[in-house]
């Protein structure tokens, strides 16, 4: 709910197989974690249950007063339990776990002491509701767990004894600081956009309810349209006014961030870095475009050539299905990593979907405990409601042409972050490793970077499409900080990824919105995690000369679960290079 991340806050990330399957020190590091697990477990049961905690299905987020001061609370005095534990621990991969538990622990109270603050409290209700609900009705969620959705939506309603509805709890926090002086209200671009999809994520309710035949979900579902409608009310006569019109975040915040998101980098080298990437990935699409035209050709009529032969309909499933089982072919055939035996899964996004997330991704597995089930790579195909300052819905062009398929499914599916998921549930991970540790740059880092090993591989056009997405994530590197410095404007930088990265006019939006208030700072992530991901690989090949093996490197590091950058690097030569 906060726009700080906390490990209560982040969502579909963490992965481990049952205690009995794993090493002494797994099992011991584990026990270690529930300090924190038991914490997210009450004051956000909807992202533990995510996780595999179980006994939470119809358990609902705390949103009772005073809920953010008890959690942090709570965490400090986690903290301290976690250091005492850590001056009698012997074991080297156990102390390292509860150093990252440490961190992870101090990082939550640290943002909470920031949202204090800087910020008049603001929450997206409809969005928490439908992850809520979604997060229980799935395929791959076992049948006798999904009515749990029922109650679990009584309560968000206020129709359970003993529970006030969340639409009212959100308001009586917002409240409490709404008139007081100094503090920053939302992003007006966040609250308007927030308003323009409740339609779509309360109406996702209702479809998720219909599609698992789920009796009885009628009446409550009416209460929570009513409620949401309300809220709604509230947020537009009382919030709205209160926001800000200028989306920056002050230098604190901002920087505080970028440490949540892994970029251990001051924001002005990052830039620099990512600028100097930006024309030498632009000087490398004219080269390729060359070859993919015949003919000298500047490589954005070349990419807007490529995009004018769309998949259409029923056409762009089985597509990208037989895409995958092309690149899991090159992936066996050239040795780059070793494939897991489950399937992966590829779903289009529904209107709700989108709503709630409008960019490709990959939507883990039950983590913790995890008995077969499978990542999903979820495709959208539009942005619906007003994007950019446009009404109507806004439709991609960026996913559905060939060429594109290639990166895409590299970095969602496999090698990328499908991969990194199903390593974790067969091989085992420690819960810190798979929870506490995650940030950005370990994820997307390996996501990007897959796209790197694949590019060779790929037919010519499909390499350009590569660099072109790329290229996207260099411009992300600069154009996120420097638009929270007031060095650019949201339009400027729009111009930018229409113009020079070739993007849908669906997607620089997406784009900008994410920069300016979805979730400031992440979008640098993915090129700073590749960036140091090259780099590692570049100095391990230089050490270990002939004998190098991408294989085995690149299966070694899917097995440290998602160790951050540096700890990351100490493993590989410590436990690979020698």
């Amino acid at each position: 709910m906060s726009r700080l991340i906390s490990f209560a806050s982040i969502l579909f990330i963490g992965l481990t197989t049952a205690l009995a399957d794993s090493p002494a020190w797994v099992a011991k590091s584990n026990q270690n974690a529930q300090v924190l697990l038991e914490i997210m477990a009450r004051y956000s049961p909807e992202s533990a249950g995510g996780y595999g905690v179980t006994g939470l299905d119809d358990r609902i987020l705390d949103l009772n007063p005073k809920s953010d001061e008890r959690q942090a609370r709570e965490t400090k005095a986690a903290e301290k339990t976690l250091r005492a534990r850590l001056q009698s621990e012997t074991d080297p991969l156990v102390r390292q776990d509860l150093e990252i538990l440490i961190d992870a622990a101090q990082k939550n109270v640290r943002g909470y002491e920031l949202n204090q603050k800087y910020y008049i409290p603001y929450f997206s209700v409809p969005r928490s509701i439908y992850y809520g609900i979604q997060s229980l009705l799935d395929d791959q969620t076992a049948a006798d767990r999904r009515p749990a959705a029922l109650v679990r939506l009584r309560r968000y309603t206020g129709m359970e004894r003993g529970f006030t509805p969340v639409a009212t709890l959100a308001e009586r926090r917002i409240r409490e600081k709404l008139n007081k002086g100094g503090l920053l209200g939302p992003a007006t671009a966040q609250v308007e956009k927030d308003l323009s999809v409740t339609r779509y994520l309360v109406d996702g309710v209702g479809e998720l309810f219909q599609k698992y035949k789920i009796a009885g979900f009628e009446e409550p579902l009416a209460k929570l349209k009513e409620q949401m409608a309300a809220y709604d009310d509230f947020v537009r006569k009382e919030v709205l006014p209160k926001s800000r019109a200028d989306f920056r975040l002050p230098r604190e915040l901002y920087d505080f961030a970028l440490v949540q998101y892994g970029v251990d980098i001051p924001a002005a080298e990052l830039t620099s870095l990512a600028h100097a990437a930006f024309q030498q990935i632009q000087s490398e699409m004219q080269t390729v475009a060359a070859q993919v035209a015949g003919e000298k050709k500047d490589y954005r009529d070349v990419i807007r050539d490529l995009k004018k032969k769309q998949l259409v309909g029923d056409e762009i499933l089985p597509h990208y299905r037989k895409r995958l089982e092309d690149i899991e072919a090159i992936i066996r055939r050239e040795r780059l990593v070793t494939l897991p035996a489950r399937p992966a899964r590829i779903a289009l996004a529904s209107p709700a979907q989108t709503a709630q997330q409008p960019a490709p991704n990959m939507k883990p597995p039950r983590l913790i405990g995890n008995t077969g089930e499978s990542g999903e790579f979820i495709l959208p195909l539009n942005i619906p409601g007003p994007v950019g300052g446009k009404s109507g819905t806004q439709r991609y062009d960026d996913f559905t042409f060939e060429a594109a398929s290639w990166t895409l499914t590299a970095h969602e599916a496999r090698p990328g972050h499908e991969m990194q998921f199903a390593a974790m549930v067969e091989n085992g991970v420690s819960q810190t490793r798979g929870i506490f540790a995650f940030n950005s740059t370990n994820v997307e880092g390996w996501g990007l970077y897959s796209e790197y090993i694949m590019k060779p591989f790929m037919p010519v056009d499909g390499q350009l499409i590569s660099l072109q997405h790329r290229l996207m994530r260099a411009a992300r590197a600069y154009l996120d900080p420097e638009l929270h410095a007031g060095k650019i404007t949201p339009e400027q930088a729009r111009r930018i990824l229409l113009e020079d990265v070739v993007l849908s006019e669906a997607m620089a939006n997406q784009e900008v919105e994410r920069y300016t208030f979805r979730s400031p700072g992440q979008a640098t992530s993915y090129f700073y995690g590749f960036t140091r991901l090259r780099k590692l690989r570049e100095d391990v090949e230089q050490a270990m000369g002939a004998k190098f093996d991408a294989m085995k490197f690149h299966d070694f590091i899917l097995t440290q679960g998602l160790l951050p950058p540096a700890l990351l690097r100490k493993a590989v030569f410590e436990g690979y290079a020698r």
